[in-house]
């Protein structure tokens, strides 16, 4: 995959949609939410007409903040999940991602008073329309020794939500897939954010 990465929300769609571009400007993932769902069931294509899928992603629970989410290909082998680490993620979003039973990385939010800033400008009349705009949120993609190996950084725009990924580090494919189907899942939980 080339990177950077761009990643484009729609967040005015009816339903939430994920487009994820390489540096080629190829399409490489598309993810349409299902709405009124009460246990998470996301499908990932490789197009946007939703012909081929590549993933599934699908909480283990009913509608709960800390429910784990995992990820399987189109045949069923399992490649990893990603579980929002409760009652942490309030100060500061963080979701551990997993291979198998453990945690192989960590999503954190850079700095937490952006959180703090977006939510107080939100409730502002009118204005708190703008808080995409002025509100960037920040996220690192940590191994277990703390070394950074992807940016997910929030890009300023009004009518959609767009990020850019860049990789800091090398991942093996597998590595790569679990961080990415990540990241893809924390924005739709993080959705109405920055």
């Amino acid at each position: 995959m080339q990177y950077p990465l761009q990643l484009t929300f729609k967040f005015w769609a009816f339903s939430p949609q994920i487009s994820v571009v390489d540096a080629q400007g190829s399409l490489q993932f598309y993810v349409k939410q299902k709405l009124f769902k009460l246990k998470e069931a996301i499908t990932v294509f490789a197009d946007a007409e939703r012909t081929r899928s590549l993933y599934y992603i699908k909480a283990d629970r009913i509608i709960d903040f800390s429910a784990r989410y995992d990820f399987t290909d189109e045949n069923g082998a399992i490649i990893g999940a990603v579980k929002r680490q409760g009652l942490k993620s309030l100060w500061r979003a963080r979701y551990d991602v997993f291979n198998g039973e453990s945690v192989s990385f960590t999503i954190q939010e850079k700095n937490p008073w952006v959180k703090v800033a977006d939510a107080l400008f939100q409730e502002i009349p009118l204005v708190g329309m703008l808080s995409g705009f002025v509100f960037n949120p920040t996220y690192l993609v940590l191994r277990a020794d703390g070394a950074v190996v992807m940016r997910l950084e929030k890009i300023p725009s009004f009518l959609s939500r767009q990020f850019t990924i860049k990789a800091l580090d090398s991942l093996n494919e597998k590595e790569e897939k679990q961080v990415l189907l990540s990241l893809m899942m924390m924005l739709l939980l993080e959705k109405n954010r920055g």
